[in-house]
């Protein structure tokens, strides 16, 4: 059971939820399973505060926002708690407008956003990225000024 979740373990990073529950679905017992991953701790093979902080890391570079974050390290089953903290030390307010606006300089630079087909792409676009409603509106208001 253990070269399972080596092998698992062995494509990318991985959650122990993630882990128990691939154990739990190759048809191994629950207790076995627990087991495994107190063995895996043991050996540093899972940590899943490392874990989140690198995907959180992951996904900022690729431009997306807290809550799609946020969702999906809770998919992974990461606690609450912990995803708070990693948010946390990842977004602050002004960054998180910040990295909106270069995210949408980036997609929508040449054309303009006055246009309300257009400025309905930029809001999906954001939004699908992540990012709070609060900060695309705020962000589309002043779309590009701060060049």
């Amino acid at each position: 059971m253990l070269e399972c979740a080596l092998r698992f373990l062995g494509y990318r990073p991985r959650s122990a939820a993630e882990v128990h529950n691939h154990l739990i679905r190759r048809g191994y017992s629950a207790a076995a399973a627990a087991e495994t991953l107190e063995k895996l701790h043991s050996l540093s093979y899972l940590n899943d505060e490392n874990f989140a902080r690198n995907w959180a890391a992951s996904k900022l570079i690729n431009g997306y926002g807290p809550k799609r974050i946020e969702q999906e390290l809770r998919s992974k089953g990461i606690g609450a708690a912990l995803i708070r903290d990693v948010l946390r030390e990842t977004f602050d307010a002004g960054r998180e407008a910040e990295r909106a606006r270069l995210l949408l300089k980036k997609r929508f630079n040449t054309q303009t956003l006055t246009d309300p087909k257009m400025l309905r792409r930029a809001v999906g676009f954001l939004q699908r990225r992540g990012y709070s409603s609060e900060v695309v509106f705020d962000v589309l208001k002043y779309p590009f000024q701060d060049d």
